[in-house]
């Protein structure tokens, strides 16, 4: 697909300078060339999304654009001026705003201190506040960005810290805003609010571009969108007249099957029981509260909801890797047999021989150890297995013949069994820790977050393999933040906030809206109490006629 100047930035060449013009733009670490002469054009008051696979080149661009990199070499033009953008204090002169994934705030500071954070007005701070309270207030009503600017961090919802990042970036007149995956951590009511936000901040003249692997995002809320592939620029479209299938397409450098394919399940007898499961960690707080479920053999259950709200500690809990100095309570059953809570019985070994295969959510800290070779992490947790061991000492050709045939079969890349975890792609990591535990052909299959930062074409690979293990009839526990990925496997759906289980759902009888307000906290009791003027928490209660007396 060529790229033009009306397609790149939406507008003929001829019209007013576009906000962020970059020219041949290449960058290398030492052998690795992160970005290609890239060119790319966005156009004034317009929404612009740039998307590719891990490793692309988007996050290098976008950091060279705020000064955290400088360009081997190539050009940068802000509203049709060359600007040499060495740091991100010069970018923030001349108008460019980052609101970044993993957020740039103190916790136990106010929002008002937070904004006006390496933005004081001189040495004295109450003038800086003063000012920063009024102009808050402006940019609050101005844009939706409502928040109490007397409120801590860590007092505020993902949502509202993401509004203060944001803010931040207003309050030092940026004109253009560069948001990284900004509704990773938010729940879909949230992400609807955030587009209202940016189509606001749109309609007042100021450019966004927005950085997602979403690509029902990019569809829903771009004017046009630019595609990377392997440090180049393969194409740039308006939007409105490319699909989410073409865009899949230019990532991957082919066909890409977006839904997952799979037949309705038919389940056999429950392999996992969980009964008012509690547990309280070393500090007091109660992070599972009374949570009870079921999976059978041959079915998906899905676990939705916003990150932090109990679904890691459960996890953990069932792969053997319960928090030190936790409290436990509740029973759980495997195949009928109760499993050991606390002791060395709950411990991950046992768990794995009572067949239960634990893909963590974090691979790099929890399921690899990253300056181990590839055959060495496919053996983890299973080295005493007896094909892995020749009286007693450990069979090491073996290893490497079964990681050899395991990296074969997931297509993990390059299949070099000997290189060190770490030189792996994230996606070519997940599928290491994907293979070894799905290999190991579990009656029951944890799996924590299995497409965190991993490229669509990867997303498409690990999908196919967990309905296969379905299929076969194992049971599989899926946790997700991402709902569409909740909504395309799960055969049944329940929904976790602050602790406990809010409701379950059939993928087939429920929405987006309905499972992010459950992810909310927001019952549907609580919806018609809300209908009905009921403050929450102030249901009546009809007394029974017997007590009236």
């Amino acid at each position: 697909m060529a790229l033009t100047a009306q397609d790149a930035g939406g507008r003929p060449e001829t019209a007013a300078p576009y906000a962020i013009e970059l020219r041949g733009i290449s960058k290398s670490f030492g052998p690795v060339q992160a970005n290609k002469d890239i060119d790319l054009r966005v156009a004034k008051g317009t929404i612009h999304g740039i998307i590719g696979e891990n490793g692309a080149g988007k996050s290098t661009l976008m950091s060279i654009l705020y000064g955290f990199y400088k360009p081997d070499r190539g050009q940068i033009l802000v509203n049709g001026q060359p600007t040499a953008i060495a740091d991100s204090q010069t970018a923030i002169r001349a108008g460019i705003g980052m609101v970044f994934q993993h957020f740039k705030l103190v916790q136990n500071f106010t929002v008002l201190e937070n904004i006006i954070l390496g933005a004081e007005d001189g040495g004295l701070l109450r003038p800086s506040l003063a000012k920063a309270r009024g102009v808050l207030k402006r940019l609050a009503a101005e844009y939706q960005l409502n928040v109490d600017p007397d409120a801590t961090i860590d007092e505020l919802s993902v949502g509202h810290q993401q509004r203060v990042e944001i803010l931040k970036a207003l309050y030092r007149q940026a004109d253009i805003l560069i948001l990284d995956e900004p509704t990773g951590v938010l729940t879909p009511a949230e992400a609807d609010h955030l587009f209202r936000i940016l189509q606001g901040l749109k309609d007042e003249g100021k450019t966004i571009i927005l950085i997602t692997h979403k690509l029902r995002e990019i569809m829903e809320i771009t004017d046009n969108v630019s595609v990377m592939r392997r440090g180049e620029m393969v194409a740039s479209v308006r939007t409105a007249d490319t699909s989410p299938e073409e865009l899949a397409e230019l990532m991957v450098g082919r066909k890409v099957l977006l839904n997952v394919e799979k037949s309705a399940a038919t389940p056999g007898p429950p392999v996992l029981e969980v009964r008012d499961l509690t547990m309280v960690d070393d500090e007091g707080v109660e992070r599972l509260r009374g949570i009870s479920f079921d999976i059978r053999a041959g079915e998906i259950l899905g676990i939705a909801g916003v990150s932090g709200n109990g679904q890691t500690q459960l996890l953990e809990l069932l792969g053997g890797f319960p928090e030190k100095g936790a409290r436990v309570g509740g029973t759980i059953r495997m195949n009928g047999e109760a499993l050991d809570l606390t002791g060395t019985g709950s411990d991950a070994a046992t768990r794995r021989a009572r067949g239960i295969g634990h893909v963590p959510e974090d691979r790099q800290s929890e399921g690899l150890i990253m300056d181990f070779t590839a055959w060495e992490n496919v053996a983890f947790g299973y080295h005493r297995a007896p094909e892995y061991n020749r009286g007693l000492l450990m069979d090491n050709q073996a290893i490497r013949q079964d990681a050899e045939r395991k990296m074969d079969h997931f297509d993990v890349r390059p299949r070099n069994c000997h290189l060190a975890a770490r030189n792996f792609s994230g996606g070519n990591q997940q599928k290491i820790v994907v293979a070894r535990e799905i290999e190991r052909n579990p009656d029951l299959l944890l799996v924590g977050q299995p497409t965190r930062g991993v490229d669509i074409g990867a997303i498409e690979f690990i999908h196919k393999r967990i309905v296969e293990l379905r299929d076969a009839g194992k049971a599989v526990l899926l946790v997700s933040v991402e709902l569409d990925e909740i909504l395309s496997l799960s055969d049944r759906i329940a929904v976790m906030f602050d602790g406990r289980i809010m409701g379950e759902r059939l993928p087939a009888e429920t929405t987006t809206g309905e499972l992010g307000l459950l992810m909310a906290g927001i019952t549907e009791t609580d919806r018609h109490d809300a209908d009905a003027g009921i403050p929450p928490g102030h249901r009546h209660v009809e007394t029974p006629p017997q007590e009236r007396a």
